[in-house]
């Protein structure tokens, strides 16, 4: 998890998702990965229907960006700021 990714930040790095799953405020939780989370950012690929990556938050903190596949991203320590 990087606590220096914040919505902001992520959205600007990873663009607006085709797919939100949960919210910020939703109580129930997931997992997928190995990562628990309330909040699913889904990119869909070119075809419309295979998951290209996700990005998984709990509340306000990333835990984490994934392949399709679940296999993490590299997500840079520093990205632009706001």
């Amino acid at each position: 998890m990087n606590a220096a990714i914040d919505r902001g930040r992520a959205w600007r790095l990873f663009g607006a998702p085709t797919e939100q799953r949960g919210s910020v405020n939703d109580p129930r939780t997931h997992e997928d990965f190995g990562v628990r989370w309330n909040e699913k950012w889904v990119y869909l690929g070119e075809d419309g229907r295979s998951v290209e990556q996700v990005v998984l938050w709990l509340r306000y903190d990333f835990m984490g960006a994934f392949d399709g596949e679940g296999k993490p991203l590299e997500v840079p320590a520093e990205f632009p700021a706001a």
